[in-house]
């Protein structure tokens, strides 16, 4: 039986976490769109990608058709992405540019006020609201500029990483918007705010704890391990391994801690080996098995509603690298 045969108390639960991704690409793309109507086309400054492209086009001939060439720019890039990526990433990929651009017009109706101040608080608050704005689509599984699709493609065909393809697309933005404005500080100021974008932006997709993984070396390891465990409260795992140069059996323990339980471990370490060993790294995301399978199903009730809204068959075979 489907979906739509099921009881509503068996629906409500299993629709509710794609309800909630949505729900997060609506509200990450609204203040995408309050960042650019509110901080950057005021002030002249232009975002990178097809969103630029966009902006200077606007700028160009009306800026109130941006929201227009936004959905024109992008329309290759869904098509490509609708190809060569998969109806999941497209459905969110479509969610995302749509609410953006209906932002872009609404806004300017609800928030006539533009914030005009000095150039640095422009770049700083505006860029760092485009970032949590950017940030919160990527992570519920969109994107609003269609650069990225190309990046995503040219890295499984050609190897380039998405970030290589990215900065070079808006450099091209970038110059092709001072040519157009014949002043070079919009788009300097518009590089300076991408930057901020992209740190904040970096920050909601991880997340703002700072997560570290610790490898302890030392001969007294049992006795750090039980300190760790039991003073810390952290778990950790022993790994064996062999020196390089000695041949010695050595036992590592790994460790993942909080930023701010780092200054602690180390001492406890040091306290009990002064001689040990310690390698220090970050930590782009932990879980837990179950919050992998809860990822997992997410990811397959989002797949089961793409499949209603494109009924036709896909191919389980990634069409881009297979020989």
């Amino acid at each position: 039986m489907g979906l739509l045969n099921k009881p509503v108390k068996e629906q409500v639960p299993s629709l509710l976490p794609s309800i909630l991704d949505f729900l997060g690409l609506l509200l990450g793309a609204f203040i995408a769109a309050f960042a650019i109507n509110i901080f950057f086309l005021p002030n002249n400054l232009i975002d990178g990608g097809t969103v630029g492209l966009a902006m200077i086009a606007g700028r160009v001939t009306d800026t109130s058709l941006i929201p227009a060439f936004l959905l024109l720019f992008n329309f290759p890039f869904i098509v490509l992405a609708y190809r060569y990526l998969g109806k999941t990433f497209v459905l969110h990929l479509t969610v995302a540019v749509l609410a953006f651009a209906f932002g872009l017009f609404m806004l300017p109706k609800i928030f006539a006020t533009p914030f005009i101040g000095d150039k640095l608080e422009v770049v700083v608050i505006g860029g760092a609201i485009l970032g949590v704005g950017a940030g919160m689509i990527i992570r519920y599984g969109g994107c609003v500029d269609g650069t990225e699709i190309l990046g995503i493609i040219a890295n499984k065909r050609w190897g380039f990483t998405v970030g290589q393809i990215v900065f070079t697309c808006n450099v091209f933005v970038f110059g092709a918007a001072g040519i157009v404005f014949q002043d070079w500080h919009p788009p300097i100021l518009s590089l300076i705010a991408y930057i901020v974008v992209v740190k904040i932006m970096d920050s909601v997709i991880v997340g703002l704890d700072e997560t570290k993984a610790v490898l302890v070396v030392s001969r007294r390891y049992k006795q750090i391990a039980e300190q760790i465990m039991h003073k810390m409260g952290l778990g950790l795992t022993i790994l064996y391994g062999r020196g390089g140069f000695s041949g010695e059996q050595v036992e590592i323990l790994y460790v993942i801690t909080e930023r701010l339980q780092l200054a602690d471990l180390r001492d406890l370490v040091y306290a009990i080996d002064p001689h040990a060993f310690l390698a220090i790294e970050n930590l782009h995301e932990v879980s837990s098995g179950i919050q992998g399978a809860k990822a997992f199903r997410r990811k397959r009730r989002i797949q089961e509603i793409s499949r209603r809204l494109f009924p036709q068959e896909e191919s389980e075979i990634n069409p881009i690298g297979d020989s």
